[in-house]
């Protein structure tokens, strides 16, 4: 199985869609939790880091360095 990896700032696609009808997500916060910003609506969730790698399909677009 790939390793998934992300970092702060990233936006990635998630498999479900949220319900404002997109499913691209920002990274805001990494740790053992890790928080996510919804890119339609701003909406925030945070959730466990192991949740969130089981969650998250893809990484759409990387940060900045």
């Amino acid at each position: 199985m790939e390793q998934k990896t992300f970092q702060l700032n990233d936006i990635v696609e998630m498999k479900k869609q949220h319900p404002c009808g997109t499913n691209r997500w920002k990274i805001i916060r990494l740790g053992a939790d890790i928080r996510i910003k919804c890119m339609g609506c701003s909406h925030s969730v945070m959730m466990p880091r192991k949740e969130f790698v089981r969650k998250m399909k893809k990484v759409i677009e990387t940060a900045e360095s």
